[in-house]
This record gives structure tokens, C-alpha cells and sequence, in this order.
């Protein structure tokens, strides 16, 4: 039992590029669960719309559609999707800080119509936490200067 815990913490230098196991199957496990639950939310809202759309609530579905349609792929090849997560960590923290964050400090949040966001967007301190970061940014910093 312990060796494959210590199996999971260990990375494998030619295929994963030397990310941690834990982390491979964290993303694979999180891509999942955004390919199923939000794609499932994101194309029944399409599918079931009837009538002309409102082009703000049009383009949120369309980009949560697609946003979780390509999660998909990051169950197959999690490194190479990591930017569908950064998009995530990006948008989610954003919106926490200019909408969530100056409610809070008001003490007006609890209870406003940014309260459900918000406690769908907290957690994104797990995703923070299972991207290889060290291996994003070799990635995705280091190599773009070259």
C-alpha cells in the first residue's frame, strides 16, 4: 500500500515530462469532471433554447460549451491542455477579485446575486493546486523565449 502511494508521488521523466503521477491523474480526474458537468449544463442551455438570444447570455454559453468541450481532450493528454486550465484560474480569480472581492469587503456579498458564483468560483484554489507549475512554466514561459 505504501509503495503505490509513493508510486503516485513519483513523476515519469520520459512521458510525463516530469510531472508528479498525482498530478497527471488530479488533472485527468478535474478535466473529466468539467467535460461532464459543464458541458452537460453548457449544450443542454443550447439545445433547449427557443427564440432569438440576448448576445451576452449567448456568448457565456458558447464559451462554457466550448470552454468544456475541450476539457475533454485534457482527459486524454493533460499536459498538453494545461491552457484550458490557466483560462479557468484566470477567469475565476479574476471575477473573485473585481466582482466577489468589493462585495465582501462591504459586507454586502452574503446574499446578493454574486453569492452562487462565488461559491462555485472558490474553489479554484484546488485547481492552483494540481497544476504542475513547474512544468507549466518551463513550458509556457521558458519556451516561448526561445
Amino acid at each position: 500500500m505504501a509503495a503505490a502511494f509513493k508510486f503516485l508521488f513519483q513523476s515519469n521523466p520520459g512521458r510525463d515530462h516530469g510531472v508528479r503521477r498525482i498530478n497527471i491523474h488530479l488533472m485527468r480526474v478535474l478535466y473529466l469532471l468539467m467535460f461532464v458537468f459543464l458541458d452537460m449544463d453548457a449544450w443542454s442551455t443550447i439545445l433547449a433554447h427557443s427564440g432569438p438570444w440576448e448576445n451576452k447570455e449567448a456568448m457565456v454559453w458558447s464559451v462554457w460549451a466550448a470552454f468544456a468541450t475541450l476539457a475533454g481532450l485534457g482527459v486524454l493528454n493533460p499536459l498538453k491542455m494545461l491552457p484550458i486550465l490557466f483560462l479557468e484560474i484566470f477567469y475565476k480569480v479574476l471575477w473573485l477579485l473585481l466582482v466577489a472581492y468589493p462585495l465582501w469587503k462591504a459586507g454586502t456579498l452574503w446574499g446578493s446575486p454574486a453569492e452562487g458564483m462565488t461559491d462555485v468560483f472558490l474553489p479554484v484554489i484546488v485547481v492552483i493546486a494540481i497544476v504542475p507549475w513547474g512544468y507549466a512554466f518551463r513550458t509556457y514561459i521558458l519556451e516561448f523565449r526561445k
